[in-house]
């Protein structure tokens, strides 16, 4: 059945509605989006006694709107450009996204989005009755499908009217990330023609390759955007923090007045630990690399009996990928199947369906970031090999 739109123009959270219904029924959560986790315990393990102290003595009034003044200090500090005054923060990536998506454009106006997407990034200014356009970040089909942002592509889709660009880098549900040069050229072409460029960067910080990091939009572009949160390459989405980063103080403001309407502040607990692991940044995020480095040969390993029927390819940053499934039944069935049969879930292409371009359809995405994944990885080796081949 068909879900409705829970608003007016907003469609319901595709990758939401299919994790409510599995993420926490399901015995293996094979496509998780995020590293494995910490307790309060271990993060303040990396402190001091007089950390932990001034936590358990912390009161438990409101926050600031903007955010503890620490926690942007400590935020902007992972920016090469950037000050504490050029940080908002929020209750997590998503209300970042929602009231960024509706300050960017209105009706009218023109925005670029890359696809595939997380669906807020796209839902969001749809909503808004603005033209959107998408960006796929693909060339090719099947065996020659190649991820790749092609600026070429991207320069004949802008318009006098486009206002801003959107991006996702690392990208979810890939893994893909573009070389410096290509993001460079894309912050200097925004700044030449006065668009906004925002860029998705929560994966950024984990990729096992650090020579694929990339700088952050908000450094590059004078006008960027960055969105980020403590979720994915810290691996604390228990905290709800997230924040976006820019040099355009008014589009901050405007955006900080929107806010007052949903959460007002964070959370002070949340901001604390936030702050805290921020100065641990190092340490967390080596932590989570770790994990995902020795997961990756097993799930090489693992998924080697399954060439015939699986395609894949390592991520160049973030800890999700998509590979392509070569079944007869359709990649669909497929994560049907496999979550009813053996109690494992994947996405499906379909949860990354756009309204701006055709996906490609056999695909779904897996997350290499959580501790332990045999157990989990067994039930999805053995539920491949037991697939039909796709004539």
């Amino acid at each position: 059945m068909k879900e409705p739109d829970i608003t007016e123009g907003l469609k319901s959270f595709a990758l939401e509605v299919y994790l409510g219904k599995h993420e926490f029924t399901a015995k293996y959560h094979l496509t998780a989006s995020d590293p494995q986790t910490h307790t309060i315990r271990e993060l303040l393990n990396y402190g001091t006694d007089a950390a932990r102290e001034a936590f358990l003595d912390m009161g438990l009034g409101y926050t600031t709107t903007w955010g503890a003044p620490a926690l942007r200090a400590a935020i902007a500090a992972t920016y090469e450009a950037l000050d504490a005054d050029d940080v908002l923060v929020f209750a997590g990536a998503q209300e970042a996204m929602y009231w960024t998506m509706q300050m960017l454009v209105t009706k009218g106006d023109h925005m670029i989005v890359t696809v595939p997407n997380y669906q807020s990034m796209e839902s969001v200014p749809v909503a808004t009755k603005a033209h959107i356009t998408g960006l796929p970040i693909w060339e090719g089909s099947g065996t020659s499908l190649r991820w790749t942002l092609d600026l070429d592509r991207l320069r004949a889709l802008i318009r006098p009217d486009t206002k801003a660009i959107a991006i996702n880098i690392p990208n979810n549900p890939t893994g893909y990330v573009p070389d410096e040069a290509t993001c460079r050229e894309l912050a200097a072409l925004c700044d030449e023609r006065g668009i906004t460029l925002f860029s998705d960067e929560v994966y950024r910080g984990i990729e096992l390759d650090t020579n694929k990091r990339v700088t952050q939009v908000a450094d590059l572009a004078e006008s960027g955007i960055s969105m980020n949160v403590m979720s994915k390459s810290y691996g604390l989405p228990g905290l709800r923090i997230g924040w976006i980063a820019s040099r355009n103080h008014d589009f901050l403001r405007r955006v900080e007045r929107a806010k007052h309407y949903t959460t007002i502040c964070s959370s002070g607990p949340s901001e604390f630990l936030a702050t805290f692991a921020l100065q641990h940044a190092e340490t967390i995020q080596a932590r989570n690399r770790a994990v995902m480095a020795a997961n990756l040969p097993l799930f090489a390993e693992m998924m080697a009996p399954c060439a015939h029927i699986l395609e894949w390819e390592a991520p160049d940053g973030g800890c999700v990928f998509f590979p392509r499934y070569l079944g007869e039944d359709g990649v669909e069935e497929f994560a049907e199947t496999l979550v009813q049969q053996r109690s494992a879930v994947v996405l499906p292409a379909s949860i990354y369906e756009s309204q701006l371009c055709e996906i490609p359809r056999d695909r779904f995405r897996v997350g290499i970031g959580r501790a332990n994944p045999r157990e989990g990885w067994e039930q999805l080796q053995a539920h491949l090999l037991a697939r039909p081949m796709s004539r």
